[in-house]
């Protein structure tokens, strides 16, 4: 199963990036690119333990929607976003915050596993993970810049 590991040091203090983390506006905002947009469940503010939200976005030009709960939550350290349905076999997201040097360091694990067993597995390594990268990588940087500064 494709991991990903992602580590951001964002200037601002941990409970703040976790309250950004679970909010659904700012995700609506960091993934305006692919027009990312809630279609049922919480519809703005910050989700909660089993609070579900189900996004529809383009990517690839294609249109997906996911329906993902929260299943993990321990305020400010972690908490863990799961697919309840969408396009993956498989979806698991772990978001940890660390106290670090002027602010957090946020950590993501991403595990997922993809349809189509052999051939999801080959899209995974072709493409498909470098693609999740760069999304976590995008959503992370909108979020350094959107979270209050550390002082």
């Amino acid at each position: 199963m494709p991991t990903i590991v992602l580590t951001t040091r964002v200037p601002a203090p941990v409970e703040a990036c976790f309250a950004l983390s679970l909010s659904v506006d700012a995700h609506t905002a960091s993934m305006s690119a692919s027009g990312e947009r809630v279609v049922a469940g919480v519809a703005s503010g910050e989700m909660g333990p089993g609070d579900t939200v189900t996004w529809r976005a383009r990517h690839f030009g294609v249109p997906f929607t996911m329906t993902s709960r929260i299943t993990e939550h321990d305020a400010p350290a972690r908490f863990v976003d799961e697919q309840v349905s969408g396009p993956f076999r498989r979806w698991w997201h772990e978001h940890r915050f660390e106290v670090a040097a002027g602010g957090t360091l946020m950590t993501d694990v991403v595990r997922y596993a993809s349809p189509a067993g052999a051939l999801g597995r080959a899209v995974d390594r072709a493409v498909l993970t470098g693609y999740l990268t760069r999304l976590l990588r995008t959503r992370n940087r909108w979020l350094v810049e959107a979270a209050p500064r550390q002082g």
